[in-house]
């Protein structure tokens, strides 16, 4: 099945697809299946980091996938992530290495550092934390890493770098600080959280955002009884009436209009399936208007545990 995914180009002349699948939380047994349909339906980019914990089982899927003639490498956009305990400049070549490892691949389309704020190096655990349980941090400048990643880069270990999380103060001083500019910044984007004035600075600067947690998130682990539901968002089950679509179709169909690359996650084969078909139909200008306007801050990534962290993304920057 060919992929009816349109491009976006990178600021640094690449095409990437401006949709794919997620894998944050999805299970290692679950996530080799979810990827090789995924990739039989037409994905093909796939959304990966070191923390998710299940790198090799995504690796174990592409290599099924080009093994059975479904699709080359060259046809996947493979983007994973460096982790915060890995932030320090020497930490940076290993850490992708390892990474591609897992994947079993010889380089990567896109690497990121995950959050702008670094956590203890040198230890196994991925969240370390002090004698009083409180997140152990480091204090490597973001800056210092992203050099990093550019040598990465340069070495030809990945076609593009990025980063994820980053706010706007951040941004600018990576911008006014690099040789490499960043390709994309990854932030949590959907109706609740539309992220309008950040996309906006984004596209001032070249830099394509892509949405992490598009429909919501409904799976995160911390959420409680009682939480609203952007699915079941009566608001959002009326447009999908007046297309004939689902609530996720919809709102998938709002970030890919908006220009944003999309990453909505799932591991069941009927919903990678229906995530995907957005194809054939468009959002009327008035109805993305309307959906903008049921942003209510409504933020479900916090990472309130690194809230001390002097450069925590949410709590020192306007957006």
């Amino acid at each position: 099945m060919t992929s009816k995914v349109p491009f976006v180009t990178f600021n640094n002349g690449r095409k990437f697809p401006t949709f794919g699948l997620g894998t944050w939380k999805s299970k290692p047994g679950e996530v080799t299946q979810a990827v090789k349909d995924a990739i039989d339906v037409g994905y093909r980019h796939i959304d990966c980091a070191h923390v998710y914990g299940n790198e090799k089982e995504v690796g174990a899927a592409i290599k099924a996938k080009i093994a059975d003639g479904t699709v080359k490498r060259e046809d996947l956009y493979i983007t994973s992530k460096l982790w915060n305990t890995m932030h320090r400049p020497d930490m940076v070549e290993p850490a992708l290495k390892t990474t591609l490892q897992h994947l079993g691949l010889e380089y990567l389309d896109l690497y990121l550092i995950h959050w702008p704020f670094a956590m203890k190096e040198g230890t196994e655990e991925l969240f370390p934390t002090n004698s009083d349980g409180t997140t152990a941090f480091s204090d490597v400048d973001y800056l210092d890493t992203w050099k990093a990643m550019e040598a990465v880069q340069k070495k030809g270990l990945t076609h593009s770098i990025g980063v994820s999380n980053f706010n706007k103060k951040q941004l600018e001083r990576v911008l006014a600080n690099c040789t490499i500019a960043p390709v994309t910044n990854q932030i949590e984007v959907h109706p609740y959280l539309n992220q309008k004035k950040l996309i906006e600075f984004c596209k001032s600067k070249n830099i394509i955002v892509t949405a992490y947690s598009p429909l919501g998130s409904p799976d995160r682990p911390w959420a409680k009884p009682g939480d609203p539901q952007l699915l079941d968002d009566p608001k959002i089950k009326s447009l999908a009436d007046k297309y004939k679509k689902t609530p996720a179709q919809i709102v998938l169909r709002y970030q890919v209009q908006r220009g944003c690359i999309t990453i909505p996650k799932s591991v069941n084969r009927k919903r990678i399936e229906e995530n995907f078909n957005i194809w054939d139909f468009q959002l009327t200008p008035q109805d993305i208007a309307l959906i903008d306007t049921f942003d209510c801050n409504g933020r479900i990534c916090p990472y309130d545990d690194a809230y001390k962290h002097k450069d925590h993304p949410f709590i020192n920057d306007e957006y």
